[in-house]
């Protein structure tokens, strides 16, 4: 079973080895490739899927250093070249993050067969992670599924044109500057900002955003 592991913490690397040279996968022993960065990841996926050993289990970072000679900027981008270079490889991303929004991205842009916050991972749950995906199910860490439901309450931020409102907002736009950036009318634009105001319960822009920042939206 080969493995690649992807993090800028070399210790973190060795504890993810230890962990799982415990676990019994296949009749088959586990062997470990190790990646710091976008650049080692990038390179040694081209070369596993060139070869006839393909990685069956990536679990990656979301945040390292980049390599935009390839255009790869973090985890996310090196999982989507694994998605299209080796499709039967299970994912699992590991995320300090904890904003709904970059979980949300994460999520629907990657589609991980796991996804972990680095609060929530230890040698021991782990093992019984990786196990589970590997049998063919998902996992989301407690913390990850919270973001997820906090999220989905608020079924009109899956709208990409309501995200984007919201981000130029807590940036300083006023709504009237916003049809040059969203690409939507003024009047879409305002009807839009109306139905964020009544799922959040406030009543104008500035509590809008206040409110979006503070339940973790932006």
């Amino acid at each position: 079973m080969n493995i690649l592991l992807v993090d800028d913490h070399p210790m973190t690397l060795e504890g993810f080895i230890n962990a799982l040279s415990k676990v019994n996968f296949t009749k088959k022993k586990a062997v470990f490739t190790k990646a710091h960065n976008c650049k080692e990841a990038y390179q040694a996926i081209i070369k596993s899927s060139k070869s006839s050993k393909p990685f069956n289990l990536a679990i990656i970072d979301q945040d390292l250093p980049n390599y935009l000679e390839q255009s790869m900027a973090s985890g996310s981008d090196l999982a989507l070249l694994i998605r299209k270079t080796m499709p039967d490889c299970k994912i699992i991303m590991i995320t300090a993050h904890t904003e709904v929004i970059i979980i949300y991205d994460i999520v629907m842009k990657v589609r991980p067969d796991g996804l972990i916050n680095k609060n929530d991972i230890s040698p021991d749950n782990l093992k019984l992670i990786v196990t589970e995906v590997m049998q063919g199910n998902s996992y989301h860490s407690p913390m990850i599924k919270n973001c997820i439901n906090e999220i989905q309450k608020k079924e009109l931020l899956f709208d990409d044109f309501n995200r984007q409102i919201l981000s130029y907002l807590s940036k300083g736009f006023k709504v009237k500057e916003l049809e040059g950036v969203v690409y939507l009318g003024t009047s879409a634009i305002q009807k839009r900002v109306i139905q964020m105001k009544n799922a959040f319960e406030v009543t104008d822009d500035s509590g809008l955003v206040k409110e979006a920042m503070k339940q973790g939206f932006i």
